[in-house]
């Protein structure tokens, strides 16, 4: 078999397996641009014969669409640019600084990755409830602040770069504060951007702990506003449910899309080094 073929096929099988992963967000797009009869017709359709907006209009009326918004975006860019700090700030401790117990104080940092999310919602609520603190965004957001995946990610890219560089800096009379943001982030971008990114879509995402935590729908996040479409009077429509998965994907396909290169790069530029 000639190498064009060979070459021809391997497209036509990535072909067809991107088409079935992207199969769930093609219908929701174009079941969401349908009316409730041609949606529920048989055989389905998978195009719409006269793309219409009411669906995304009668989602606003449903639910206070644009605070959840608000929530959303709110928690999820001081999540991610929480976790950024901690993380660079734990990353280049376990990475560059020398102290006592340093590799077993790391070894049980990283073994809170092991422990389930569900086994501190328990304690993470009390300690919420016991402060006045549900209903709030502090609820939201100071249980993800630090993240032990982060600071692996980090430290992983940090050893990528030549101890030499740290001690030249030294030498000449930079401190560790200063070679850490005016040297060391500068060069560690793309996984800032991976993690930051990462972040970003795991909060964004959320919707068992802001469904335990939040009681009102002016400070509920998108996830459970939307989740909240089955209650209302249209929800027997599935163009008007589809309608409010479109919305709440816009955000994270714009992030993905733009930030997609650097999620590869960080990712693997520190896959080689232990």
């Amino acid at each position: 078999m000639s190498r064009s073929i060979r070459r021809g096929l391997s497209y036509l099988v990535l072909a067809a397996v991107t088409f079935v992963l992207l199969f769930p967000l093609l219908y929701a797009i174009s079941g969401s641009l349908m009316s409730a009869q041609e949606l529920s017709r048989y055989p389905p359709a998978l195009i719409p014969s006269s793309p219409r907006l009411s669906s995304f209009a009668d989602v606003l009326k449903a639910i206070p669409l644009a605070r959840q918004y608000l929530n959303s975006a709110v928690v999820s860019i001081v999540v991610m640019l929480g976790q950024l700090v901690t993380a660079t700030s734990a990353a280049y401790a376990f990475g560059f600084l020398r102290f006592p117990l340093r590799n077993l104080a790391f070894a049980v940092f990283l073994a809170t990755m092991m422990i389930p999310w569900e086994a501190v919602i328990i304690p993470n609520y009390l300690f919420m409830a016991g402060n006045g603190l549900l209903n709030t965004y502090p609820a939201l957001i100071l249980p993800f602040l630090a993240t032990g995946f982060g600071t692996f990610l980090l430290r992983q890219f940090f050893l990528t770069f030549p101890r030499d560089l740290f001690e030249a800096a030294l030498v000449d009379g930079c401190g560790h504060l200063r070679f850490l943001w005016t040297i060391l982030v500068p060069l560690s971008r793309p996984a800032l951007a991976s993690l930051g990114i990462y972040a970003f879509l795991q909060t964004w995402n959320q919707y068992f702990w802001p469904l335990l935590v939040t009681k009102t729908s002016t400070m509920q996040t998108l996830q459970i506003g939307i989740s909240s479409l089955r209650d209302t009077e249209a929800a027997t429509a599935p163009n008007f449910i589809l309608a409010g998965v479109v919305l709440a994907l816009i955000p994270a396909l714009f992030l993905i899309y733009v930030g997609q290169r650097h999620i590869v790069r960080g990712l693997t530029s520190g896959a080689l080094r232990g």
